[in-house]
């Protein structure tokens, strides 16, 4: 899912009966909002306070990374008694109420991230999390983003993340008979237009082709959480209909319309009215998912090189979310997120929140290995001093980093 997603601006689109999903720009940092002690980024949390955080934790497990445990104390403070998650919540020591706007893309990401923080520590209140999800399950099987709202492909396949990540079988999981699987299908156009999957159908029941919904669509019918997604062995991507398609075919259906897609530049463009010739950074990320998931590398490996070439200043200016989604798309890949086209995805995601408890054992190194180098050097320098030598060139000299 695009990290741009708005709480807020899809609430609105549900209340005018908008059918496509809308996207807006990641909140600006607002002078009045202190930035919670914990929490990932240095924007506005309002509209996306607790999907940075649990995609940010879920990238830091998958990367060896074991976060602060203050991190995963914030994300467990937003958990309301029954088990839901808003986008954020100011206040978190005060009980939910009706006017608290819980939501299941919010839930289900925090599930996904609760599953395998500390150790398995915190399945229990992944599983309150998910039990909540159940109980908003529609009769089609699907889910929308806010509860009772009209199911969509995107909030139905983190959901089915969400039982992946605590254990549960989605197929197993309906409402009147129909499962999650059930109601993506619902969703799904057939070959002859392409294969995609809409996010929703308009108010006449047409589906349209949507890449975002798509890219989730996909991970969904596989079944799959965020932390889940391993590439699958090469192979080629066909579209191929059926009455009744199995989950697998689905989702090959599903990625061979980004396949085609991205054919041409390597990247998906925006939605958004009046960008719709700029890139679209997240929604390609999570294209390489669905592509690396369903054909393997070889299939994910063009809009990987150029997420590589192109996605520094995307990840830099978006925080947390970003370099969450680039390391799960080069891990979903069998990329190295350490060396993505240059960059240490990885320390990148680590210096935009609180310091991890631990780090990989490569990391480590490379770190003991500067500290060893920086020992010398000092040590140069003070032999340098002893001489009457000035070296106050090299302390005005260097450069501070700023942490996003």
């Amino acid at each position: 899912m695009n990290v741009r997603r708005s709480a807020a601006v899809l609430a609105a689109t549900a209340v005018i009966g908008t059918a496509t999903p809308v996207m807006a720009a990641s909140p600006s940092p607002s002078p009045s909002m202190a930035i919670p002690s914990g929490l990932y980024g240095t924007t506005d949390p309002t509209y996306d306070g607790v999907w940075r955080q649990s995609l940010a934790l879920i990238a830091q497990y998958e990367s060896d990374v074991k976060p602060a445990a203050k991190a995963v104390d914030w994300l467990l403070g937003q958990q309301c008694a029954n088990g839901a998650f808003a986008a954020f919540r100011a206040e978190p020591a005060k009980a939910c109420d009706a006017k608290v706007m819980v939501d299941t893309n919010s839930t289900a990401a925090a599930a996904q991230a609760l599953s395998v923080a500390g150790d398995g520590d915190h399945m229990d209140d992944a599983m309150k999390a998910v039990n909540w999800l159940k109980s908003e399950q529609n009769k089609d099987g699907g889910w929308g983003y806010t509860p009772g709202g009209a199911s969509d492909a995107n909030s139905t396949s983190v959901v089915i993340g969400a039982l992946n990540a605590v254990g549960q079988d989605p197929e197993t999981v309906d409402n009147g008979g129909k499962s999650p699987y059930d109601a993506l299908r619902e969703l799904a156009l057939p070959c002859p237009d392409g294969g995609a999957f809409a996010y929703q159908p308009d108010k006449k029941g047409k589906l349209a082709a949507n890449a975002d919904a798509t890219a989730a669509a996909v991970l969904g019918m596989k079944g799959m959480s965020m932390g889940s997604a391993k590439a699958a062995a090469d192979t080629d991507l066909t579209c191929a209909d059926a009455a009744h398609p199995d989950p697998d075919q689905a989702a090959a259906n599903g990625a061979s319309y980004l396949a085609e897609t991205l054919q041409k530049d390597g990247y998906l463009k925006s939605a958004l009215a009046g960008a719709e010739d700029q890139p679209d950074y997240g929604n390609t990320a999570d294209a390489v998912v669905a592509l690396a998931v369903t054909g393997g590398p070889k299939a994910a490996q063009k809009p990987l090189t150029w997420l590589e070439r192109n996605s520094a200043d995307w990840a830099k200016q978006n925080g947390p979310a970003a370099y969450a989604q680039l390391i799960l798309a080069a891990d979903a890949a069998g990329s190295d997120p350490r060396d993505f086209g240059g960059t240490d995805l990885v320390k990148q995601l680590n210096a935009t929140g609180p310091e991890p408890k631990t780090q990989n054992t490569a990391e480590k190194a490379a770190e003991k290995e500067d500290d060893e180098g920086g020992v010398s050097v000092w040590w140069i320098i003070g032999v340098g001093l002893v001489a009457g030598i000035g070296v106050g060139f090299l302390i005005s000299g260097r450069n501070k980093g700023q942490r996003l």
